[in-house]
C-alpha cells in the first residue's frame, strides 16, 4: 500500500537556523564551519523564507523526503529533514542522515583521477589502455582519460539486445559485481568516435573508478576514502556495501515510486524495481554490492558541504589542478532545455566530473544523481561561497524545480 505520512515529528524537523547554531554535539554541524565573518543572508534562504517552505509544502504532500542544507562558507544557514530514513523501523531522516548518492558521486571519481594527475600517475591525454589491461581493441586504441572525464568516449549508457548482466541481476559480491561489468563492456560498440561528441556514461565512469584502482594500487573505495573523505573531514561518507545498507539505521533506504502509486523499499525488495526513466526503467541500484567509479557513494548534507569547503580550501589538490577540476572543458548541452528565455542563465560546461555552468553571471559547479528512491543534488557557487545539498531518498521526476529555486534566490535573480 501506499506509504503514509509520518505521523509525529520528522515531518517537520528543524535541525538549526541562521549561521551554524547547532554544537557540535548535535549531529556535528558546527565542524563544517569556515571563518566567523558573516554575510548578509537573504531573507528567503533563511528559515521559514521561500526555499525552505517550499520544501516543507512539498514534504507536507509527501512528494520529499530527506535532507536539505544551505551554507555560506562552510558554515551552515538552512537545514531541514523530513520523511522516513527506514519506515518499517521508524528511523526519521536527521540532517546527518546518510543517503546513497547515485550519480552525484562522480564528484569524488573526477577528483580521484585529477589527483592522480596531480601526482604524476597518469596524464589527462594517456590512453586508458596505458593503464588498463583487457579493453576491447576499438576502445583500446582510441579512449583517452579525458574522454572518459568528460563523457566524451563514445560509450554512453544505452541498453543493447543481449547485454550481459540483465538489468534485473543482483551480485552479492563485489568481485561479482565487477566480473559483470567487464563482460558487460565488451558487448558495447562506440555510439561514435571518441571526442566527437557527448553522450552520459556511467559506465565510462565505472571504468575509471577501475583505473583509479589500478594506478593508485589500492581499491578505488579505499583510495577515495583516504584521500578525499578523510582530509575533507567527512567522517560518514563512504562506499558502503548492501550488508550495511540494511544493518545501518544511519542510512536513509530509498523508496522507490510503482505504478500503482505506492512506494517500495529498494534495499528490502531487490526484485522490484523503479517506474522512472527510459533506460533506468526497472533498475534497482540496491542490486549491485557496492557503489563504483560510475555512482552511489554515500554521505551526509554536512559532509558534502565539508566536501565543498575542503575542495575550495586546497585541501584535496592544488590550486592549479583544483583550476582543472572545476573548470568546463566542452560545452554541454543541458538535461533540461530551457524554453523560459530567461538572460540569467548561461551555457553549461563538462568539467572533470562537476558540470560547470554560468547563472546569473555567477559560476556554479554542480552534480546530481537519480536512481530508483534517490534523488540527490550538490552545488557549490565559486564566486559566492555558497554550497546548497538536496539529499532525497524518493525518486523525483523532476528536481530542476528545487534548483531552478534554489539558484535564483542564491544568485539574486
Amino acid at each position: 500500500m501506499a506509504l503514509p505520512k509520518p505521523d509525529h515529528a520528522p515531518s517537520r524537523r528543524s535541525a538549526l537556523g541562521v549561521l551554524g547554531a547547532l554544537p557540535l554535539a548535535a549531529g556535528g554541524l558546527a565542524a563544517v564551519q569556515g571563518t566567523a565573518e558573516a554575510s548578509p543572508v537573504p531573507k528567503d534562504l533563511r528559515p521559514g523564507g521561500a526555499f525552505d517552505r517550499h520544501i516543507k509544502g512539498l514534504a507536507d504532500d509527501d512528494e520529499f523526503s530527506g535532507t536539505v542544507m544551505v551554507a555560506y562558507r562552510g558554515r551552515p544557514v538552512l537545514a531541514r529533514a523530513y520523511g522516513w530514513a527506514d519506515r518499517e523501523n521508524k528511523v526519521p531522516n536527521k540532517t546527518d542522515t546518510i543517503y546513497a548518492l547515485a550519480s552525484t558521486s562522480k564528484l569524488f571519481t573526477g577528483l580521484a583521477v585529477t589527483q592522480l594527475a596531480q601526482q604524476g600517475k597518469l596524464r589527462f591525454y594517456d590512453l586508458v589502455s596505458k593503464h588498463l589491461d583487457g579493453l576491447p581493441t576499438q576502445m583500446a586504441q582510441h579512449i583517452t582519460v579525458h574522454h572518459l572525464l568528460t563523457h566524451t568516449s563514445g560509450l554512453g549508457d544505452a541498453r543493447r539486445p543481449g547485454e550481459k548482466p540483465p538489468p534485473d541481476k543482483i551480485h552479492n559480491s563485489y568481485e561479482e559485481q565487477m566480473a559483470d561489468f567487464w563482460a558487460n563492456l565488451k558487448t558495447f560498440d562506440l555510439e561514435f568516435a571518441p571526442g566527437t561528441r557527448k553522450a552520459y556514461s556511467s559506465m565510462g565512469y565505472n571504468l575509471l573508478g577501475e583505473l583509479v584502482a589500478r594506478v593508485s594500487g589500492m581499491s578505488f573505495q579505499d583510495y577515495v576514502r583516504q584521500n578525499i573523505f578523510v582530509p575533507a573531514g567527512m567522517r560518514s561518507s563512504a562506499y558502503y556495501d548492501r550488508r550495511q545498507w540494511l544493518a545501518d539505521e544511519r542510512i536513509a533506504h530509498p523508496y522507490m515510486y510503482q505504478k500503482d502509486g505506492t512506494r517500495v523499499d529498494a534495499v528490502r525488495n531487490l526484485d522490484k524495481g523503479s517506474v522512472y526513466g527510459d533506460a533506468g526503467q526497472g533498475s534497482n541500484s540496491a542490486r549491485g554490492w557496492m557503489g563504483t567509479g560510475g555512482g552511489n557513494g554515500f554521505s551526509t548534507a554536512p559532509d558534502l558541504v565539508r566536501f565543498a569547503f575542503a575542495l575550495q580550501g586546497g585541501k584535496l589538490a592544488s590550486r592549479p589542478h583544483t583550476e582543472l577540476y572545476v573548470n568546463g572543458k566542452i560545452s554541454a548541452r543541458p538535461l533540461r532545455e530551457d524554453t523560459s528565455g530567461s538572460p540569467v542563465r548561461g551555457e553549461t560546461f563538462q568539467a572533470y566530473g562537476p558540470v560547470a555552468t554560468v547563472y546569473n553571471n555567477q559560476r556554479i559547479i554542480t552534480h546530481g544523481g537519480g536512481a530508483g528512491g534517490i534523488s540527490t543534488s550538490w552545488s557549490l557557487y565559486l564566486d559566492m561561497d555558497w554550497t546548497a545539498v538536496v539529499l532525497c531518498n524518493y525518486d523525483l521526476q523532476n528536481l530542476g524545480p528545487i534548483i531552478d529555486l534554489e539558484r535564483r534566490l542564491i544568485t539574486g535573480a
